[in-house]
């Protein structure tokens, strides 16, 4: 009726500070009659009015002041009706009003009046803050009065959230957005209060990874899009000054408040932190040094909170993200001022970074030892066996950025990244040794192989830089073969540390090998195995002194080492000889480790060597292409043919005679049989890939296989397969192997059929009889030695039990 006597009937007394008044008052009276009475409605309508009371006598000016100091009165008095009555929900019908007439506001005022030139922004915050910690101070009382319920905290959380995403429309102003230090500091009253908020109500504890999330994210958002090189150190400043809140004081809170125990996503903001960091160096041409230490400084945030929680989570997290930075670093880097510069500046900080965190994974391991952590930490170990990981990966993952700088940056000389890679293998086998990690040297070594491959497939130059290569090779061997000898006491419960030392010559061989084949070629390459063998021989003996006496570990400690002395001196035979070396050398090697399980019997050494057998068959049988590898010598008979399949093949047999029972079980099987099979099925084919060589047309590069249009090779073939047939018939007649003697009756089937409908049908009538004659001999002496051996066995049999 109000309204109506004011804009309907226009009536002279109805003016707008009249009027305004007169519908406060209503609106109080309908507040006081509901409270009076417990009438409920009477306080909805009340707030109603409320609310359309400034829409309605709307002049269309702004007063920003007049608008919401009515309507934080019009909320106080609400509030107090709720306190007073307990009508919660009435609140979030308060707050969305407010959130309705405060977007209403900034919609259509801001712009307009330009409350983004100068400080008349602070009216804006003002607002949005302020409403904020109005309803955050009812809560609070109602918390103190055990009032508090979800329809008070829920529209308290909105309006807190409302503010702090309004800091989104401040930056899409540019005069705005060049002051970050006006706008996040608003951002972090906000935060501050939706932090007390937590600290007020422990239930409320989830509010804080979201108000993370949130605080973050709209800073991550003008770190893209208005981020510049002169607020660099704005940004910086900022995103230590956030990290820091929301990774400590969840922690502080949670040491005060012990009920507060969800503080794990408190890991994750030194991490995001990093992230954020990272824009700069994608964003802007240039990055000062200033970035760095901004970095560390959240590196060691990281490690406080590590120390705080008993996890490692946070620590992983910015040790990855920070060699993340080094790498976007390196390949932000021009290649042209890469080679200018050198890198000297990217190894330094490489190097801080790597310091750091080794460091700090010694010093945590000490502090968390002992123990049994708060609940967080996201293995099934001891914080202490956790903090024991991290020098793994402090030391590992550099490698991956050793990788990409000789990848990216063309290097003259490998002392640069080899150095830093020393020094890093260095500290890791300092810290094995200092904690007793049985696993950091293969780390270790796993990685410098890594980058040492790397070098020699893409920067190698034997002209510029092979001798120097070379050396860092054996010196990477000779330093892991020789660090648990170094510390032996230390290491002499353990088997890890002593196979990294006899798998270092081993797994460097193919570099030395190749770099020594590049700098100094020569026809005597066999002795770059021989040479190696040398410090294996040398390992192996001092082995023996020390592991004189039974242990646990003597047994595979000295096979490991036997084996890597077994393996140079198998090596330079084949690799003198050249063709086929691998295999040949695989086969050898094999049947020495056989050997060698005879006086270590050791049960790696059997499974080893009968693994390698097994590959050396399938590389020579079951390879077509292994014929086409080499050229053809142009000698029958005596070529490489002959030696590397007849080497192939003694190993087998060998080997299968040193697995003799009892000790021929491998998986349950018997090893000697199938090895055996293996060599015969080896020597059948050799057979026949001397007949097709000794055939083959003077000058042909590889060996073809026919089986027509040549008399001589034809009847070769069939007289070849009938005399293997006749051999393996007398084997397995002689050893009564029944599978050789079906083998046998298998290939002189196939012989014959062979003969009689492929052979006979392309000879002269002389020719055929002879054929006949040859085959029926055969035939003939085959069937009286199987009936033989048959009425011998039967004869011998033993009678029947009664």
């Amino acid at each position: 009726m109000t309204f109506a006597c004011r804009s309907v009937y226009q009536f002279a007394f109805f003016g707008p500070i009249p009027t305004l008044i007169l519908m406060v008052l209503i609106t109080a009276a309908a507040f006081t009659l509901a409270v009076r009475l417990n009438a409920i409605v009477v306080a909805v309508l009340g707030l109603l009015g409320g609310f359309l009371t400034p829409l309605l006598l709307s002049t269309g000016q702004d007063n920003p002041a007049g608008l919401f100091g009515y309507v934080a009165l019009l909320d106080i008095g609400l509030l107090a009706v709720v306190l007073h009555r307990r009508w919660s929900f009435l609140v979030a019908l308060a707050a969305g009003g407010t959130f309705l007439m405060q977007v209403g506001w900034l919609l259509k005022f801001f712009e307009r009046e330009h409350y983004f030139d100068g400080d008349r922004v602070l009216v804006a915050m003002a607002v949005f803050l302020g409403f904020g910690v109005l309803f955050s101070s009812a809560t609070w009382v109602a918390e103190k009065r055990s009032q508090s319920t979800p329809w008070m905290t829920g529209p308290t959380l909105l309006l807190l959230l409302v503010a702090a995403l309004v800091t989104g429309f401040f930056i899409e102003f540019a005069p705005l957005a060049n002051r970050p230090g006006l706008i996040f500091g608003y951002l972090l009253l906000v935060d501050l209060v939706a932090i007390g908020l937590v600290w007020l109500k422990t239930d409320l504890r989830r509010v804080l990874p979201v108000a993370g999330a949130v605080v973050f994210g709209l800073f991550g958002y003008w770190m893209m899009d208005h981020g510049s090189e002169p607020l660099l150190p704005w940004a910086l400043g900022i995103t230590f000054v956030f990290a820091l809140l929301h990774s400590l004081l969840p922690i502080i809170l949670q040491r005060v408040r012990p009920a507060l125990v969800a503080s794990n996503w408190a890991h994750a903001f030194p991490p995001l932190a990093l992230l954020l960091i990272m824009v700069p160096l994608v964003r802007f041409e240039s990055v000062p040094w200033a970035l760095w230490p901004v970095v560390f400084l959240v590196d060691a945030m990281a490690l406080g909170l590590a120390v705080a929680t008993a996890s490692l989570v946070s620590v992983l997290g910015v040790l990855i993200v920070s060699l993340m930075l080094v790498a976007t670093w390196i390949w932000r880097i021009p290649v042209a001022v890469g080679v200018d510069a050198g890198p000297l500046p990217v190894l330094l900080v490489l190097g801080l970074v790597v310091v750091f965190f080794a460091v700090a994974g010694t010093w945590l391991a000490k502090r968390l030892s002992g123990r049994t952590g708060t609940g967080s930490t996201p293995w099934e170990m001891s914080p202490a066996a956790a903090a024991r990981l991290l020098p793994a990966f402090a030391g590992g993952l550099p490698f991956l950025l050793l990788m990409l700088m000789t990848l990216r940056m063309p290097m003259a000389h490998p002392s640069p990244v080899l150095g830093l890679a020393l020094a890093l293998v260095v500290l890791m086998l300092g810290v094995a040794r200092a904690q007793a990690i049985a696993a950091l040297p293969a780390v270790a070594l796993g990685c410098v192989l890594a980058l040492e491959y790397v070098w020699q497939g893409f920067r190698f130059d034997a002209a510029l830089n092979g001798w120097e290569s070379l050396a860092w090779h054996v010196g990477f061997a000779l330093l892991f073969g020789a660090f648990p000898f170094a510390f032996a006491n230390r290491f002499r419960e353990q088997t890890r540390p002593w196979i990294v030392a006899a798998l270092s010559g081993v797994l460097h061989f193919h570099l030395v090998y190749h770099a020594v084949e590049a700098v100094a070629p020569n026809p005597y390459m066999g002795l770059v195995p021989g040479l190696m063998a040398l410090p294996a021989l040398g390992q192996l003996g001092l082995a023996l002194r020390l592991f004189k006496e039974p242990s646990p570990v003597r047994l595979e400690v000295l096979a490991w080492f036997g084996g890597a002395v077994l393996f140079f001196v198998t090596l330079v035979f084949p690799i003198q000889f050249d063709q086929q070396w691998l295999t040949v050398a695989w086969a050898l090697e094999d049947a020495a480790l056989c050997w060698l399980f005879h006086r270590l019997p050791h049960p790696g050494l059997r499974l080893v060597g009968f693994g390698l057998l097994v590959v050396s068959f399938v590389r020579l049988a079951l390879n077509p292409a292994v014929l086409s590898y080499h050229a053809r010598s142009g000698v029958p008979l005596f070529n490489w043919y002959l030696y590397a399949y007849g080497l192939v093949i003694a190993a087998l047999f060998l080997a299968a005679n040193l697995l003799a029972p009892p000790r021929d079980r491998i998986m349950d099987a018997s090893a000697p049989p199938i090895l055996r099979a293996l060599g015969t099925v080896l020597v059948f084919l050799l057979v026949n890939i001397q007949i097709a060589d000794y055939f083959s047309r003077p000058g042909e590069p590889s060996l073809t296989f026919q089986f027509s249009g040549d008399f001589a090779r034809d009847m070769t073939y069939t007289i070849a397969w009938a005399l293997f047939a006749l051999g393996l018939l007398v084997i397995g007649l002689k050893h009564r192997l029944r599978p050789v003697r079906y083998a046998a009756l298998a290939l002189l089937s196939v012989t014959l059929l062979k003969l009689f409908f492929h052979d006979l049908a392309r000879l002269d009538a002389l020719y055929r009889i002879a054929a006949l004659i040859v085959v029926a001999v055969v035939a003939m002496l085959a069937s009286f030695i199987y009936q033989k051996a048959i009425s011998h066995d039967a004869v011998h049999a033993e009678p029947p039990q009664s």
